[in-house]
C-alpha cells in the first residue's frame, strides 16, 4: 500500500505548508510514564510545535513496529489526504486500508505541564512499561519502550548498511 502513496503528488503536502519546509524532530530523549500513563512529551519537541503553531496531535501505533507514532495535526492530516486521494471507495481493499489508518488513530492534547496520556491499548502494543524514548523521525515522533529503542539504536553497522543502501542510485 506505502508504494503506491509515495507516487501521490498530494504527499509534497507533507513536505510543505504554506510555502516553507514543515517542523523536523530529531534525536531521541528518555522518559518515563507514570502510574496512568501520563508522559512529558520532551520540551525541544513541545517547543517546535509551539513555533509551528500545532495545536493538535494524533497518536498511533506504527504500522511497521512495536512503536508509536506522533504526528502533528498537520502531518496526519496530510498523510490522510494522501492515502484517502488513492483510496477507490468501490474496491473493498483500499477501503480496509484507509479504515485500517484511521480507526487505529487518537487524538491527543498535552495537558499544561506538557502531559500527555498514551491509552492503554498503546502502552501494550509498544512494550512500555515506565520507560520510554521519543525519537524524532522527519516530522514525526516515535514512541518507544527505551528497552526496545536501545536495540534498534545499537548496531552503527546496521544503520551504516540500510542508508547506504537508501542512497544507491
Amino acid at each position: 500500500m506505502w508504494g503506491i502513496v509515495g507516487n501521490c503528488v498530494s504527499l509534497q503536502q507533507i513536505f510543505y505548508r504554506k510555502g516553507k519546509k514543515t517542523m523536523r524532530f530529531t534525536g531521541s530523549i528518555d522518559a518515563k510514564t507514570d502510574e496512568k500513563g501520563r508522559v512529558f512529551v520532551p520540551s525541544v519537541f513541545r517547543k517546535i510545535l509551539q513555533k509551528e503553531e500545532e495545536e493538535g496531535l494524533v497518536l498511533r501505533r506504527d504500522i511497521f513496529e512495536n512503536c508509536l507514532v506522533l504526528y502533528p495535526k498537520s502531518v496526519w492530516d496530510a498523510q490522510v489526504d494522501a492515502v484517502r486521494a488513492r483510496t477507490n471507495f468501490f474496491d473493498r481493499r483500499q477501503r480496509e486500508g484507509l479504515r485500517l489508518f484511521t480507526a487505529d488513530a487518537e487524538n491527543i492534547t498535552l495537558d499544561s505541564g506538557g502531559r500527555m496520556l498514551i491509552p492503554r491499548r498503546y502502552l501494550e502494543h509498544a512494550g512500555i512499561k515506565s520507560d520510554v524514548r521519543f525519537i524524532g523521525v522527519d516530522n514525526t515522533i516515535e514512541i518507544w519502550s527505551k528497552q526496545a529503542a536501545e536495540g534498534l539504536l545499537s548496531n552503527p553497522e546496521q544503520v551504516a548498511s540500510v542508508l547506504e543502501d537508501m542512497m544507491k542510485g
